[in-house]
Order: C-alpha cells, then sequence, then structure tokens
C-alpha cells in the first residue's frame, strides 16, 4: 500500500484551474449613487455601519459620489456584496451590484 498521494499532476493543476477561475471571475463592486434628498451625515453614517469603513473612508466615498454622481465603496464576491447592498437600499441609498471579471 502506498501511503503519498499519486494522484496524476494534470488532476491537482486541473483543480487549481478551476479555482483561479472562479476566484477571478465573481468579483463585483458595490455601486452608490447621488441623490438629492440623503444627507452627507446619513451616508456617512450607513457607510461606516453596514460596510465597515472608517470615518475619513466614508466621507471621502461621500463626497466622491456627491461630486461624479456615483462611486464604488466596496468590492468583493456577490454574494457579500448583496446583503449590504439590500442595507443600503433599506436606508434610502441607491446602491447596485455590477459584476466584472479579473484577468490575473
Amino acid at each position: 500500500m502506498n501511503i503519498f498521494n499519486t494522484r496524476p499532476m494534470d488532476d491537482i493543476q486541473e483543480n487549481i484551474d478551476v479555482m483561479l477561475k472562479d476566484s477571478n471571475t465573481e468579483q463585483a463592486q458595490l455601486l452608490v449613487y447621488n441623490d438629492d434628498f440623503n444627507t452627507f451625515d446619513w451616508v456617512i453614517q450607513s457607510f461606516m455601519e453596514i460596510c465597515e469603513h472608517t470615518f475619513e473612508q466614508s466621507e471621502q466615498l461621500s463626497i466622491i459620489i456627491h461630486f461624479t454622481g456615483k462611486a464604488t465603496i466596496k468590492t468583493g464576491p456577490r454574494d457579500v456584496l448583496a446583503p449590504m447592498k439590500d442595507a443600503l437600499i433599506e436606508r434610502g441609498i441607491s446602491a447596485v451590484i455590477e459584476s466584472y471579471a479579473t484577468d490575473q
């Protein structure tokens, strides 16, 4: 009986390729759009509580959103961003998730 793993290297490489493909293609970005009714304080507080951003990050993002109309406030897997998007929408903040593929 052989106690060492005797799987061919091709099988191992195939598993690595699948894991890399999955990790590269499932990235998404959480976008927030500017509006005329949410205050800076409310948006900053929401980013801190929901996205776990610092006060400084939240303030800078809110300013970028105000002047450019939108900003990516968080990136990551869609399943991690979805509850954040839902929580922002519940607070009256316009948020969407957009997917993008990374080429690494």
